[in-house]
């Protein structure tokens, strides 16, 4: 069972710089930034007005009345992603066994707004002295798990389901536990990623009062300005990305095209503090040790890295100190860029929407830039693919995630050979 090859045969993605795969590969490799003033909620009494929102986005556009009015927005980007996917793997669901087709789709919070909307509108009945009352829906659409069910659902696959919820990890750790699915002969196909919908008056006020989001209100277009001097904290996103991993003979055997392939995996824990990196960043260097020697290579075969990068004072010098730990000499003749620079910071889908990047990156032989660097920062020295991308032979990248509580986790991809 070991020797069962795992490689990813579809993607989907709606993200702040494109509502589709291609679209967001134009965007990423344009340099686009995905910032703009917040629609989502009156804003006149925070500190932080602006996020990386979804553009144009209509519910009915994707969903009838009835459905969309079922689920929370994570769970639309979810199954939004979830459709393109399958589609770009280009599936005959009719002639595959899917008692071995599994649904892995996370979120690091979930059914925010809903949860939001539903105790608002109980304190005010509260207050006013009358019976509470909640939705049928208030729970089905809240909980992070409901998005992987609707997904098996509308494709009708059977096999493992759940979500992994690590914080901003959680997509990465979709993707790992669906790898070893199918790497073990659990099953054969999975869907596996994550959808994150935090840009409420909850999400914006709980992270602007931890102060790690950025202020410039002025500048929103460049606020997430990932390992420049002047960064002040990470700017939130949403949207959604899931991946088909597909075990390489059942691809090869329909003939599927493959964008690459997850050759390894890496996992650890800081074990420093809930919301800081380790100062020398020593959980990041292990997962990043894990993950090459994981896929049996050296780390001189690793052509580029899309960092965590939050364009946090702290995350981004960790992170840094981490990759010349691993690599030595080397971290400063690969490419690293951070797509947060553009996308804003997706939470829990932020390692699905990045392990996609790495795959583009793979498949054009062209590494996405981060954008919006003005002025350096001493202790982030490394070829961080500053403002235009560059063009160069990716064969094997690496994407990194890790999440509040200390979860680190990463993906490492390569060309099929």
């Amino acid at each position: 069972m070991q020797s069962r090859r795992v490689v990813v045969t579809g993607m989907g993605a709606i993200t702040p710089i494109g509502n589709t795969v291609p679209a967001f590969w134009e965007g990423l490799s344009q340099g686009k930034s995905g910032a703009n003033l917040i629609t989502h909620f009156d804003t006149e009494k925070f500190k932080v007005k602006f996020a990386c929102e979804v553009k144009d986005y209509k519910a009915a556009d994707h969903f009838d009345r009835k459905e969309a009015r079922k689920l929370d927005l994570f769970s639309h980007y979810a199954i939004i992603a979830a459709r393109e996917a399958m589609a770009d793997a280009d599936f005959n669901l009719d002639s595959i066994d899917k008692t071995r087709f599994g649904v892995i789709v996370g979120s690091g919070i979930g059914g925010l707004g809903v949860f939001q909307e539903e105790l608002l509108y109980y304190a005010k009945l509260k207050a006013e002295d009358k019976e509470p009352k909640f939705n049928p829906f208030f729970i089905p659409k809240m909980i992070s798990d409901i998005a992987s069910g609707h997904i098996s659902m509308q494709f009708g696959l059977q096999g493992p389901n759940y979500a992994v919820v690590s914080a901003c990890a959680s997509s990465t750790n979709c993707l790992i536990d669906s790898y070893m699915m199918i790497k073990t002969g659990y099953a054969d196909c999975m869907l596996a990623g994550g959808a994150e919908a935090a840009v409420t008056d909850a999400g914006i006020g709980g992270f602007m009062s931890m102060k790690a989001l950025s202020s410039r209100n002025d500048e929103y277009l460049t606020a997430s300005r990932p390992f420049d001097s002047t960064r002040d904290g990470f700017v939130m996103g949403e949207g959604g990305g899931v991946l088909v991993l597909e075990e390489y003979e059942h691809a090869m055997k329909r003939g599927a095209k493959i964008y690459g392939e997850v050759k390894g995996i890496g996992m650890s824990a800081d074990a420093h503090h809930i919301t800081a990196p380790h100062p020398e960043g020593d959980g990041a260097a292990l997962v990043m040790n894990n993950v090459v020697k994981d896929a049996g290579l050296t780390l001189e075969d690793v052509d580029y890295i899309n960092m965590h990068g939050t364009s946090t004072p702290l995350g981004d010098i960790a992170e840094t100190k981490a990759i010349k730990r691993v690599f030595g000499e080397h971290a400063y003749k690969m490419n690293i860029s951070s797509s947060k620079s553009m996308t804003g910071h997706l939470l829990g889908a932020a390692g699905a929407v990045e392990a996609i990047v790495v795959l583009l990156a793979m498949k054009h032989n062209l590494v996405p830039p981060t954008i919006n660097f003005k002025e350096a920062d001493p202790d982030c020295d490394l070829n961080y693919t500053f403002n235009e991308a560059q063009a160069r032979e990716v064969n094997v990248g690496v994407s990194n995630t890790f999440g509040f509580g200390g979860h680190n986790a990463s993906v490492l991809f390569t060309k099929v050979q």
